[in-house]
């Protein structure tokens, strides 16, 4: 897999809002914060945030574009890009959009999220 390849199976993982298709594609060590400034720290911390984000926010819809890479190697890559999300909360459509900056490395061919910054667009 590239690094390229990995945008898209982490958006395929987060449109099926379920743990078990994001979990193979975070490191043990991952760091997340999330556009409401949120900070989680370690796998274990990131599978509850994305749950309870799973259960709070129905027929979710999330996608990445202009994609920009700040750096690649073999080892790593950093990108930024913008986000969009949609769904359902408490009966409402809701949704919003933002700039993120993501941390991947490459584990024996394999690419991992070790960071993700998320912020909301002014």
């Amino acid at each position: 897999m590239e690094a390229e390849d990995f945008i898209g199976r982490y958006e395929a993982g987060l449109a099926t809002q379920e743990w078990q298709f994001v979990s193979p594609l975070v490191h043990e060590d991952v760091c997340f914060t999330f556009s409401n400034g949120a900070f989680y720290k370690g796998k274990a911390e990131a599978q509850k945030a994305f749950e309870k984000n799973f259960a709070l926010i129905e027929d979710e819809k999330y996608a990445i574009s202009d994609i920009h890479w700040v750096r690649k190697s073999n080892q790593y890559a950093v990108f930024t890009y913008t986000f969009h999300w949609s769904g359902v909360v408490d009966g409402k459509l809701a949704g919003g959009e933002g700039r993120g900056t993501s941390v991947i490395v490459n584990r024996e061919g394999k690419w991992l999220l070790l960071a993700e910054h998320l912020s909301k667009r002014l």
